[in-house]
């Protein structure tokens, strides 16, 4: 690692190769020059991503589930770095009985489990010299403890765990589960002397290599859609932090890897382009696309606020990352992306 931009000629294992980040990372790692290991759950099943991932010679896909021992070492070897991306993307569950015991067994440990398993190969693993973990937003909170806003959020405003547990607000299990996975592997990399950076992904949109909408991009064009189970989700967001906080897919990837490349990065990094009021993101979307369900996201803002708290991504920029894409961009490929892929019927304004 340099504290200069390198371009290419490094080798890298991406967990979580079909999902929304994983698959852009891949693309842009091969743009740059680089060999990717892509780790998959079933590569016959990935193959639609071929055409998108140009430069294939250079890429090589490794069936890998989180929860076998040893099934990371094969695409670890011989890696300058590895992007821990994969998740889970499940928001909530149906009603059980001992939900917290449902939770904590299915979700919550398969999870660190699977994330262990992939630090211990980087451990095998004599040429890793850095992971990068993609966390996320949601493990943070714009209200302190008495309850009042933040005027500004950054890396050390922690969602509290037993706050999630009583609340079991929407998209719960998924916060809890990347509050944990990243506590976990971050004491795990302490105790062994792995070198861990961690990107907290804002709420990502703009263009998609995925074969289905991500599950980022319906939640934010949930105002339009008036999904019923996706809407309450921006609302807890909106809820949580104040503000609706995005960034580009771009963006995010290229601070994944600049992160990855930095030899002075060290410990959580908010990646953030904009925040701003769940009103005024409505208020872009309808310039963009027009929607008689607008108004339903506007009448449930009940914690809107007159000045929103500011999703600090100063530790990044100071870094001396900069961002290529602002919000009326975000918005304008992602609805345009959304409408050719058909999720969103096309309209004139």
């Amino acid at each position: 690692m340099e504290d200069s931009k390198r371009e290419g000629g490094g080798r890298y294992c991406v967990t979580g190769a079909t999902g929304y980040i994983g698959s852009w990372l891949v693309k842009t790692l091969l743009e740059r020059g680089n060999t990717v290991h892509a780790t998959v759950r079933d590569p016959a099943k990935s193959l639609h991503l071929l055409s998108s991932w140009r430069n294939s010679d250079r890429l090589r896909l490794f069936r890998a589930d989180l929860q076998e021992e040893g099934i990371f070492d094969e695409a670890v070897s011989g890696c300058d770095g590895v992007f821990l991306v994969a998740a889970s993307m499940q928001f909530g569950i149906l009603a059980k009985e001992n939900i917290e015991n449902y939770v904590q067994s299915n979700i919550i440990d398969p999870a660190i489990k699977g994330t262990l398993n992939l630090l211990k190969a980087c451990l095998k693993s004599k040429t890793v010299k850095r992971v990068v973990f993609t966390s996320s937003i949601s493990t943070l909170t714009a209200k302190d403890m008495t309850g009042k806003w933040r005027p500004l959020v950054d890396e050390s405003c922690r969602t509290p765990i037993d706050h999630i547990w009583n609340t079991k607000a929407s998209g719960w299990v998924y916060v809890l589960s990347k509050l944990l996975t990243e506590e976990a592997a971050f004491k795990f990399a302490d105790e062994n002397g792995i070198d861990l950076v961690s990107v907290i992904t804002t709420t990502v949109a703009g263009p998609f290599l995925t074969p289905t909408v991500p599950s980022s991009i319906r939640v934010l064009l949930s105002p339009i859609t008036g999904d019923p189970e996706l809407l309450p989700i921006l609302s807890t967001v909106n809820s949580r932090m104040g503000s609706i906080a995005l960034v580009h897919i771009e963006d995010i990837c290229n601070a994944h890897i600049f992160l990855m490349e930095q030899a002075r990065a060290q410990g959580r990094y908010i990646c953030c382009e904009r925040s701003c009021l769940l009103s005024e993101f409505v208020h872009h979307l309808a310039r963009e696309y027009p929607s008689s369900n607008m108004h339903r996201c506007l009448e449930d803002e009940q914690t809107a606020k007159t000045v929103p708290s500011e999703i600090s991504s100063k530790k990044l920029r100071d870094l001396g990352f900069n961002y290529k894409y602002d919000l009326q961009d975000i918005v304008h490929q992602t609805v345009s992306c959304c409408v050719g892929h058909g999720y969103l019927p096309a309209t004139t304004k």
